[in-house]
């Protein structure tokens, strides 16, 4: 008795039912529907769980049901990683000039520009993790899929540059859809330049530490992604280079359902560590910690 009484009521988010939208307003004996603003509520891709966004944002865009880690754009990614105050952008004013004349790419680029806010798919510069001076370079899946083209690979080259001047250590948080097509060769030339740069760094003695998002793909997977010291991955993240089809009309085998994810990558020798988005904060500055890098290198 005392049980049904003190039950708790369940929530519910309704939405226009398709027959109240072609009537104009609701049926006989049915109560109206109340319309749910726009960006009020989210759904986790995995689970499906609705809930409210901005609890999500307070959890770090993690699921709370399943732990699926959502993406986050480089802006989120750089308020969540380093400290509050003291973040200094580098090249902040550098844009693609189309140096192909690839048909479209032009305008596509305007258009990428204007829906994020940034002028391509990576932010780069230094900051403190833990009261530690680091230089990091954060890409953005938001802006055409976190490819690579001329200007993401300049600016992370210029930043490990900066790192290596500097002594300081160098993060790198990657999520990416592999090297832009619309630059061609030019693109593909980053893997090397963004990879040289990283081998004078380490020559020096500089710390470079790869964190590796959901999803990190193609020639950003086969380059500077997997040439960290220490090789950090969120859980779930796909972090590989051909796709899955690809591989298996390739080597007429069916791979494992978990192949490429982070997990399997820890498994099979890819990775240092796979870390929760709330612990890895904690996790980098004891990294930094143990390597006593306040100082510099």
């Amino acid at each position: 008795m005392f049980k049904d009484l003190f039950q708790k009521k369940r929530k519910y988010a309704t939405i226009p039912s398709e027959r109240l939208e072609r009537s104009g307003g609701p049926a006989e004996g049915e109560r109206p529907k109340r319309e749910i603003p726009e960006g009020l509520m989210n759904k986790c891709n995995k689970c499906g769980t609705i809930q409210y966004s901005k609890e999500l944002e307070k959890n770090l865009k993690v699921c709370p049901s399943c732990g699926y880690h959502m993406r986050l754009n480089a802006t989120e990614r750089i308020a969540m990683m380093l400290d509050p105050e003291g973040f200094t952008q580098f090249d902040s004013e550098m844009t693609s000039v189309d140096p192909l004349h690839f048909p479209g790419y032009a305008s596509k680029l305007e258009q990428q520009q204007l829906k994020t806010g940034q002028l391509d798919a990576v932010i780069t510069g230094q900051g403190t993790i833990g009261g530690h001076p680091v230089i990091v370079a954060v890409m953005n899946f938001e802006f055409f899929s976190g490819s690579m083209g001329s200007v993401v690979g300049e600016k992370i080259t210029r930043a490990v540059e900066a790192a290596t001047e500097k002594r300081l250590p160098m993060l790198i948080f990657s999520t990416s859809g592999g090297a832009r097509m619309q630059e061609s060769i030019l693109s593909l030339m980053q893997m090397a330049k963004t990879s040289a740069a990283l081998a004078r760094f380490n020559e020096a003695g500089g710390l470079y530490i790869s964190v590796i998002t959901d999803p990190t793909t193609g020639g950003v997977s086969a380059s500077f992604a997997s040439l960290g010291d220490i090789n950090i991955a969120e859980p779930g993240a796909l972090f590989g280079f051909a796709g899955r089809i690809v591989i298996e009309q390739t080597i007429r085998q069916k791979l494992p359902d978990d192949f490429q994810t982070a997990e399997f990558n820890l498994q099979h020798g890819q990775l240092d560590l796979v870390v929760h988005r709330k612990e890895l904060r904690a996790t980098l500055t004891k990294i930094l910690d143990l390597h006593d890098v306040k100082g510099g290198f």
